[in-house]
């Protein structure tokens, strides 16, 4: 696939914002400081989602003996994913390698060094990718994906795995699970990549794969105790609020920083990305004021991390109304999947990683296939960029059940040789006594 066909296709800092910015960019003998500058800022925004936005979202929801061994698992993963992702996620996500993972080439973030004043290019020949930042900011960037990623999965989880599983899992997962994935979709040479999928910031990468796997762990780990007849109201919706308005602003990094550029595409992904927001937790609320009587606090954050879910992979490729669309069947699928799904399928997803991630990012990874604007990923080879249509429809399905399966056996397998190695499951008496004291000796107070 030619350079602009790749900017044209591609998921977070793969598409570039005017037609032409690839070429302009290989020509280059130094960084464009505005890009530069704008990616430095979204990846800190993009951070900012899991510590501490994902780490107080999950923790306000979660009951009080509970609430800091959930802050514990944000703030691990981010340390964990970070030391993964340079020894090798990255080399595996990135490497050139084939159609299904990249190769060692970057293990270590070998050669990363060599050239960390210039502009990089990813992958070689027709293919190749080039773009204004260098190689340490794109890397830095796609790390913070890495970090959020499978710190989403422990909202499924909430109240019941041990550590030192969650520990082993999520080195596992980001090795096996994520980053071939990622390499699927984002690499010039992924399969899915060159088959067409559209995937602006991570519907595929990031929320259908934490969604799916959330349920695969959720099912294999069982119910927590106590599910269905004792109180599990959440210890502080405040602390839930802080965290899903920190989501919502860091998702600015996640989405508009996607367009790999300072420029109109960034801006209109920005703008589709808080017309969905908005539209989906309003969505959320008044259905939930029709069916419960009673518009809650809860409804309305959840509904608007639902509605940022389904515009992630989108966000490049629509504009302002579909993007509306797009936010309220999100928000309306988001209610249905922690409501009634669950229920009627008898699993405890905890804190809804799958009825919120799982779905909307399902939903919007469709609806991406339905709603592409063309001109917004138009390059000078190709002029008319990528629209919606039954053909692309279908190749979104196509991703999204490739991605869907590949996570759930994979997890699954995961989660079965994590067991057999340190177990995966606290005790009752240590469930019932809370994971703060369990598992780390410490309490809220």
């Amino acid at each position: 696939m030619a350079a602009a066909a790749a900017l044209m296709l591609a998921g977070p800092a793969l598409a570039q914002d005017t037609p032409g910015a690839a070429e302009a960019a290989a020509e280059a003998a130094t960084v464009n400081t505005g890009d530069t500058a704008w990616m430095l800022t979204s990846t800190a925004l993009v951070l900012m989602m899991t510590v501490p936005g994902l780490a107080l979202f999950y923790a306000g929801m979660v009951r009080k003996k509970n609430v800091l061994a959930t802050m514990m698992q944000s703030f691990s993963i981010t340390a964990i994913a970070t030391i993964v992702w340079m020894v090798i996620g990255y080399s595996l996500a990135f490497g050139e390698g084939g159609a299904y993972v990249g190769d060692l080439s970057k293990l270590l973030l070998r050669g990363v060094a060599e050239n960390w004043d210039k502009p990089f290019t990813l992958g070689s020949g027709d293919a190749a990718v080039a773009f204004t930042v260098p190689e340490t900011v794109f890397l830095m960037f796609q790390m913070t994906f890495a970090i959020i990623t499978p710190a989403l999965i422990t909202g499924a989880f909430a109240d019941r795995m041990k550590f030192s599983a969650m520990v082993l899992f999520t080195i596992l997962w980001l090795v096996v699970v994520y980053s071939p994935i990622a390499h699927w979709v984002w690499h010039p040479n992924g399969w899915l990549f060159a088959l067409g999928a559209l995937d602006f910031a991570g519907g595929t990468v990031v929320h259908i794969n934490a969604g799916v796997a959330g349920l695969v762990a959720a099912v294999v780990l069982g119910k927590r105790v106590g599910y269905g007849h004792d109180n599990m109201s959440p210890f502080s919706l405040a602390l839930a609020v802080i965290g899903a308005s920190l989501l919502w602003v860091g998702w600015f990094g996640f989405n508009a920083g996607s367009a790999g550029a300072a420029g109109a595409r960034a801006g209109m992904a920005m703008l589709v990305t808080q017309v969905a927001a908005a539209a989906a937790a309003l969505a959320w609320v008044f259905v939930e004021w029709a069916v419960k009587g009673k518009p809650s606090v809860l409804g309305a954050i959840s509904g608007a991390v639902a509605g940022l879910v389904a515009i992630t992979p989108a966000s490049g490729f629509v504009l302002p109304v579909p993007a509306l669309i797009i936010g309220v069947v999100a928000g309306l699928t988001g209610f249905w999947g922690a409501t009634a799904l669950k229920h009627w399928c008898g699993y405890d997803d905890s804190l809804d990683a799958f009825g919120v991630h799982g779905l909307c990012g399902i939903v919007g990874a469709l609806l991406t296939g339905v709603f592409a604007y063309g001109p917004l990923s138009a390059t000078t080879a190709l002029p008319e960029g990528t629209s919606g249509s039954t053909a692309q429809l279908i190749i979104q399905f196509e991703a999204v059940a490739a991605t869907f399966i590949y996570t759930a056996i994979a997890t699954w397998i995961l989660l079965k040789i994590v067991d057999v190695i340190v177990g995966l499951r606290v005790t009752e008496e240590e469930e019932r006594e809370g994971l703060d004291v369990s598992l780390h000796g410490e309490r809220l107070g």
